[in-house]
């Protein structure tokens, strides 16, 4: 007797990953492993508040964009270091741009204290935002450097009036000055370092051209 040939079942395709259906621990250790999708599901999932608690802490749309793209760069670079045993995910995500809006902040006063013109607030392309988060960061570098310059006295005075936003008589009171003192600090500092910035950019447009 003829034995009947053996059935042949057709192969069954592999189940696609539903990211979406992952607890946020699980992306993060899929980031962790370099997935993509894993990092696109936690931003459709966390986006949205990172992005509403980041502006409503500074008071700027544009700035608040810009916070939540590097948190999530800092997420995907740093997932490995997540550890569910002290924080929950959402919570170490919202520390992160906590931490972040406070960098934000720390820039953005700079930038108002020493004139340097603001960031525009309409909505821009992800690439120009790159570029001027780029732009940003280069000019506050050239800031920190003409910082590093000015007589030790004007650098004091600038940083506890942009940094720690003293007011010129508590300034005068850490410094053991008069306030008018402290104003001829001020003006002198923020001259020089408005002229390097302007030397550096000089600079920058003679490279370019």
């Amino acid at each position: 007797m003829s034995r009947s040939p053996p059935e042949v079942r057709r192969p069954v395709p592999a189940a696609v990953r539903d990211e979406a259906a992952d607890g946020d621990e699980e992306l993060l250790a899929r980031i962790a492993a370099g997935s993509q999708a894993a990092l696109s599901a936690l931003m459709a999932r966390h986006g949205r508040g990172l992005r509403t608690f980041a502006a409503r802490y500074l008071g700027h749309a544009a700035d608040a964009e810009d916070v939540v793209q590097e948190v999530f760069v800092t997420v995907w670079k740093q997932a490995a270091r997540f550890d569910a045993g002290r924080a929950r995910a959402s919570t170490w995500l919202y520390r992160i741009t906590a931490n972040r809006c406070i960098d934000q902040r720390r820039r953005r006063a700079l930038r108002n204290f020493f004139g340097l013109d603001d960031i525009s607030e309409e909505p821009a392309a992800p690439e120009a935002n790159a570029e001027t988060a780029t732009a940003a960061r280069q000019e506050l570098a050239i800031v920190r450097d003409g910082l590093s310059r000015l007589p030790e006295r004007q650098r004091m005075a600038l940083l506890l009036r942009a940094v720690g936003e003293l007011d010129i008589g508590a300034i005068a009171e850490v410094m053991g000055a008069s306030a008018g003192s402290v104003e001829q600090l001020l003006v002198r500092g923020r001259r020089a370092l408005r002229d390097h910035l302007a030397d550096a950019a000089r600079g920058r447009e003679r490279k370019s051209s």
